[in-house]
């Protein structure tokens, strides 16, 4: 069964049986019993078998309240679920995440999935008042769990955005940059926060986000102002001036850049 890709945070666990998981540009990712697969805004295809030609998966989930989908037995039981962010948001995080994911049970750090993936298996099998609160909960925490484990298992340096904000020198520019994102920050002032010097700071941010430092405050302002512009009641004066814009002007011009539209568009 094929699914396209959507601005979301996708996870597919088995609770019994086994189950292929394939995404574009990567090998073939074998589930068994108790793995926890996390994907990305990419098209990826859910099989039993690698020879089969897949299927549109959404025709199975095609109807009010469909969400149950039996198919020749159940010999692998599977559950999945999306995780979305707040519209503004969504855009910087997905492009952050890692596209794929896979936590095995056979991890130290997956008890913690173990438990949940039961609660949610008899969440989805009782008909109980609340149930979609209770499994929508459970699956934030599933989330969280699910990145946790792969940190603990892979280590920082090989979790991207997510490691970096783990890492203690990269931490501490981060956490700084996020507390106060209108200051005029340098890359040198930065490096000193991370006690780096600036070449070798540049250098290791780059590698382990994605961008180099200036260029993620720039995202990371654009980001909060979209946030703000469809919350609150300041003008794009204010909310430009509010993320480090001395010009309501220049705000205009990266946001467009950007985003493709004016703020002010932008809001609605």
């Amino acid at each position: 069964m094929s699914f396209p890709g959507v601005d979301r945070l996708k996870f597919v666990a088995l609770l019994r049986g086994q189950s292929w998981i394939l995404v574009p540009d990567g090998p073939p990712q074998l589930l068994e019993a108790g793995d926890v697969c996390l994907i990305g805004r990419m098209n990826y295809v859910v099989a039993s078998n690698l020879s089969l030609t897949p299927t549109d998966g959404r025709s199975f989930y095609d109807g009010p309240e469909k969400d149950v989908a039996r198919i020749n037995g159940d010999e692998t039981i599977a559950i999945g679920g999306s995780v979305t962010f707040a519209g503004a948001n969504a855009d910087f995080l997905l492009d952050m995440l890692p596209d794929i994911i896979f936590v095995p049970q056979s991890l130290s750090a997956s008890g913690a999935i173990t438990t949940l993936l039961t609660l949610i298996s008899n969440e989805v099998e009782r008909d109980m008042p609340g149930r979609g609160i209770v499994s929508a909960r459970l699956a934030d925490v599933l989330l969280v769990e699910a990145i946790r484990a792969h940190a603990a298992h892979v280590g920082p340096g090989d979790m991207g955005w997510l490691g970096a904000l783990l890492d203690t020198r990269l931490g501490r520019a981060l956490s700084a940059l996020h507390r106060n994102v209108a200051h005029p920050w340098t890359v040198a002032e930065l490096a000193a926060v991370a006690g780096m010097s600036r070449a070798a700071f540049s250098a290791e941010f780059t590698r382990r986000v994605g961008q180099p430092p200036l260029s993620y405050l720039r995202a990371w302002r654009l980001t909060k102002a979209r946030t703000a512009l469809k919350q609150d009641a300041a003008t794009v004066a204010e909310i430009a001036n509010s993320v480090g814009y001395q010009s309501q002007s220049a705000f205009s011009q990266a946001f467009r850049r950007a985003f493709g539209v004016s703020p002010k568009e932008d809001a609605g």
